[in-house]
């Protein structure tokens, strides 16, 4: 299973801000989409992402206010990637290994969705459903 197949499901939305918009505006936007990362997006470009846990430890934690923080001061720029034809294996080896819980999904260097630790689990719980059901329909020919 691969990248595509998620997005396919899940659809490909991309919800994004600039890295020059308040912080509270962003986690506003995050909660109005009941999302729990965004893209921070330039000229098409990525450049970021911002997460609850950005937003958590870099604001809340710091004692700073979420209103006149900007975005580019705590988003996290060094931002790991996968494609459309990536296996839902390499996502899960990426989030576990780095610890974090969503990953942009990059199509020619543009951003066109955003798959999360939930979206990969749920398509490993599937696709070994989809094995199991398989192997018991070929047991009991």
């Amino acid at each position: 299973m691969k990248v595509s197949d998620i997005l396919q499901v899940k659809g490909n939305y991309v919800f994004s801000s600039t890295s020059l918009l308040s912080v509270y505006e962003a986690i506003k936007i995050m909660g109005d989409k009941n999302i729990g990362a965004l893209m921070i997006i330039e000229e098409e470009k990525l450049i970021g992402i911002l997460s609850e846990r950005d937003y958590a430890r870099k604001v809340i934690l710091l004692g700073k206010s979420s209103r006149n923080t900007l975005v580019k001061d705590i988003m996290t720029s060094n931002v790991i990637t996968v494609t459309p034809e990536d296996t839902i294996e390499k996502c899960m080896k990426i989030m576990s290994e780095n610890n974090f819980r969503h990953l942009p999904v990059l199509n020619n260097n543009i951003p066109i969705g955003m798959i999360s630790i939930s979206d990969v689990v749920s398509a490993i719980i599937k696709n070994q459903k989809e094995t199991i059901d398989y192997l018991q329909s070929y047991i009991s020919q």
